[in-house]
């Protein structure tokens, strides 16, 4: 891989390249799931956990930046992967992290009833609906910028 010089990006696959159309329409897709109800904090709090899972160095720098941008509070930010054990969570905010956390560990267990229904208490069809949306079109930049890494070389 060649190296970038100061102020490019350095991609191992520069998907948005090889592929502008599927790239114009994701990124399409994914301004479209920034029209909803939630608020941006509860977003930002479920895209920056979901790629804590998904193990995207790049998103979680990202996402942590996006977090203080948002205003959440430094503490939720560094007790996120322990969210559980932290008591400053709010019920709607531990509602929203574990069915987040269940749609994005798929791979080990399906979501239950016992937690849609969980979940179910604290949002709305709606709002479940744009959760589950937040959850995919975050794990798919996971995975496109997990796989390509566009760090920006300083």
């Amino acid at each position: 891989m060649a190296e970038a010089g100061p102020g490019t990006r350095k991609f191992r696959l520069a998907v948005d390249k090889l592929t502008p159309h599927l790239m114009e329409a994701f990124e399409q897709l994914d301004e479209l799931s920034e029209k909803v109800s939630l608020p941006l904090p509860l977003l930002e709090l479920v895209r920056l956990r979901v790629s804590q899972i998904n193990g995207c160095a790049y998103c979680v720098d990202s996402h942590n930046t996006d977090a203080r941008e948002a205003e959440i509070p430094e503490r939720h930010i560094a007790a996120l992967p322990v969210w559980r054990a932290a008591p400053f969570f709010s019920e709607r905010e531990r509602a929203a992290l574990e069915l987040a956390e269940a749609l994005t560990n798929m791979n080990n267990a399906p979501v239950t009833d016992e937690q849609w229904r969980s979940a179910a208490e604290h949002f709305s069809k709606v709002e479940l609906a744009e959760l589950t949306w937040t959850v995919s079109v975050i794990t798919v930049w996971n995975q496109i910028a997990g796989g390509a890494r566009p760090w920006l070389i300083s």
